[in-house]
């Protein structure tokens, strides 16, 4: 349920999204939030500019909160943005550990603004292959051997 502040760090996202586009960059904007509403960091899109397809402002804020802030800090925070993150940040929001997500326009309302940005071609994947080759690093990193006995 959204509620008026929520709305009203929503529409900050939304004016750092106005000002990305002054300065030259894509129209979206984020922030991160404390429980209590204190913005604690924001960014907007820098892909262009940065010719980094990755600068996303979601991702930006998942970086650094998965860098400066404790799990259990992370989990009571709100990501505030202007719009619904894609595939690639939400996957990284959900690594960050971030508790919330709150976003002002859908995928599909964004898609119905500016078509082009549905437009993505389609990747072709090929797999699983090699298991038992590519098992090993796996398992030797998340179930190492026991140490010998002395």
């Amino acid at each position: 349920m959204i509620t008026p502040a929520d709305e009203a760090l929503l529409r900050r996202a939304v004016a750092l999204a106005a000002r990305a586009v002054e300065a030259g960059d894509a129209p979206y904007g984020s922030l991160l939030a404390s429980p209590d509403g204190t913005v604690l960091a924001e960014a907007h899109n820098t892909v262009r500019r940065d010719r980094d397809i990755t600068a996303h402002p979601e991702l930006k804020l998942a970086r650094w909160a998965a860098r400066e802030l404790e799990p259990a800090e992370a989990a009571r925070t709100a990501l505030y943005t202007s719009c619904q993150p894609c595939g690639m940040c939400a996957g990284a929001l959900v690594r960050s550990g971030l508790g919330r997500v709150v976003f002002a326009l859908a995928t599909e309302q964004l898609v119905e603004l500016n078509p082009a940005s549905g437009d993505w071609p389609v990747l072709v994947q090929d797999g699983p292959a090699l298991f038992d080759e590519a098992r090993v690093p796996i398992e030797s990193y998340y179930r190492p051997a026991p140490p010998s006995p002395a």
